[in-house]
């Protein structure tokens, strides 16, 4: 399939990472250890693994109300991230943004914005900055089904197109925008035919199939690259659990629910690692056991770092 095996058990190791991370977080907000509120990602790491091990740095990517794949894929440190899950001053905002709004520039990725569709233009103006700096960079935008009714989807892409900028529109089709199943709010069968009402490549991938997003991802990212313009990629996938934690999701079909969790995207990776002898069981249990590990010390750093005081909210304030 031409992707190195070390390579394909890093995108393993990530995606990982990313659900033993979501489980521990879940756990926390149950238990009152959390503050705010959490929107999980659970069951969709294959598509932010996927596209990010295609980006660079340097690359930007903007996120949702369901950030915290996207910022493990990118490479935010998991400490920063749990720290600031628990609004503690060495978080990755300081313990400002919390779930919806967490990021951090200096490995790209823009600080999440939970307006539905918000991102969107936000990576287009970034792309047209790139383009007109004469820079070799890419942005990303990871959005949602629902996002894609919203005017901004419609706007950013005619712009994205109309100046060929190196962009790449990753929707992430989970079926339900909160509790609205999206075959009640469009007749179309998939969203990425939309692509052709602005005259750029619409792609649909397997979503919970992390080398077919990657590969998807990679070809989108070479176009850009070479000034071809943007791709929509649209990734058909489904969250394990509800909307957000207060959310049951007893809305879902049960056999729906089975059909889906049945491709589970870490499963069907480990199956073909362990098929195409790149993994083994033993070593994946060690994986397992590195990770939750990582997770241990990510929670004791943020329960023990300190906490925002009130003159703080004074400080990185520019308007």
């Amino acid at each position: 399939m031409g992707i190195p095996g070390d390579k394909l058990i890093k995108m393993y190791r990530k995606m990982i990472l990313i659900r033993n991370f979501e489980d521990r977080v879940h756990r926390l907000f149950l238990s009152g250890e959390m503050p705010g509120t959490i929107h999980l990602y659970q069951g969709q790491e294959a598509v932010a693994v996927g596209v990010c091990a295609n980006l660079r740095k340097e690359d930007v990517i903007t996120s949702t109300h369901r950030p915290h794949g996207h910022a493990i894929a990118k490479g935010v440190p998991v400490k920063s991230i749990m720290a600031e899950l628990f609004a503690k001053t060495t978080g990755c905002c300081k313990g400002k943004g919390g779930s919806m709004h967490m990021g951090d520039i200096e490995v790209g990725m823009v600080p999440a914005i939970a307006i539905v569709g918000g991102g969107i233009p936000v990576a287009t103006g970034m792309a047209l900055a790139f383009k007109m700096k004469r820079l070799d960079r890419v942005a990303v935008s990871f959005f949602g089904d629902g996002a894609s009714n919203e005017g901004a989807f419609h706007e950013a892409i005619n712009m994205g197109s109309i100046w060929d900028l190196p962009l790449i529109y990753v929707c992430e089709n989970n079926l339900y925008g909160a509790s609205t199943h999206v075959s009640k709010v469009m007749k179309l069968k998939d969203i990425a035919e939309r692509a052709s009402s602005y005259g750029i490549p619409g792609i649909v991938v397997d979503g919970n199939d992390v080398i077919s997003v990657y590969k998807a991802a990679k070809e989108a990212i070479e176009r850009a690259r070479k000034g071809e313009g943007p791709t929509l990629i649209e990734c058909k996938t489904y969250r394990r659990g509800g909307h957000s934690r207060s959310d049951p999701g007893q809305y879902r079909d049960k056999k729906e629910e089975g059909i889906w969790l049945a491709k589970d995207p870490i499963s069907r990776m480990h199956k073909n690692l362990i098929k195409m002898g790149i993994l083994t069981e033993e070593k994946g249990k060690g994986i397992e056991n590195e990770v939750k590990a990582r997770i241990d010390e990510a929670i004791e750093f943020a329960q023990k770092s300190p906490s925002p005081k009130p003159e703080d909210v004074f400080k990185d304030v520019f308007a």
